[in-house]
């Protein structure tokens, strides 16, 4: 995937930009809890959420997606390194592709590949989780929620920076992309890409519906 200097350079040959989100998008259900119940086993994915439901109690009153993600990672991942982390969601994007990704969506995705499109995952999964999947699919680039880590390279429990959701997903575009950036399409499924599918010229709201 190319670098955001690149990115821009692709933007300036006016190569349309198509955003996709993921889970629900590109994938039948949500690829972050298969992955962790997938990690765990049964047993210690059970009794992670129960420990969990304080903090699901929280969520309930403050609506805060980025603290009840961090409580997520915290009680199912801190202390992974981060090296541990990649070749665990290497391993589970070779074995669960077939399983998650919709096979209309993978035709549209290669459709616009076709095309000559620019594509990109927008996604509030976590990055290092999505990057097995977005090299399956060939993306051209991904954004994600990014997961903070010591000075070991090891997982803190934390985010680094905001959940990528709603607003989130425009202003990381833009970083990627520029301030003027022209978004083609976008497809997603929820309230969270909202303002991305605003951006767009072609929004694509919930279009997806087979699945593997």
């Amino acid at each position: 995937m190319e670098t955001i200097a690149n990115l821009r350079q692709s933007n300036a040959t006016f190569r349309p930009i198509v955003a996709f989100d993921f889970d629900g998008t590109l994938t039948c259900k949500d690829s972050f809890t298969a992955f962790l119940a997938w990690r765990a086993g049964a047993m210690r994915y059970g009794l992670g959420m129960l420990r969990l439901v304080p903090e699901v109690i929280r969520y309930g009153c403050n609506r805060d997606r980025g603290r009840l993600k961090a409580a997520v990672i915290g009680e199912f991942l801190r202390g992974v390194s981060r090296q541990n982390l990649e070749n665990e969601a290497g391993r589970f994007a070779g074995a669960q592709s077939l399983s998650l990704l919709r096979p209309d969506a993978v035709r549209c995705w290669r459709d616009w590949r076709e095309r000559g499109a620019h594509l990109v995952i927008v996604t509030a999964s976590p990055e290092i989780l999505i990057a097995p999947f977005a090299d399956v699919l060939g993306a051209d680039h991904l954004i994600g929620t990014r997961l903070a880590l010591d000075d070991q390279q090891k997982i803190t429990g934390a985010l680094d920076g905001p959940n990528c959701r709603g607003a989130e997903k425009v202003k990381r575009l833009a970083e990627a992309y520029g301030e003027d950036f022209r978004l083609v399409a976008a497809y997603g499924d929820s309230a969270g890409d909202r303002e991305m599918l605003t951006h767009a010229e072609q929004p694509r709201l919930r279009v997806f519906a087979l699945r593997p």
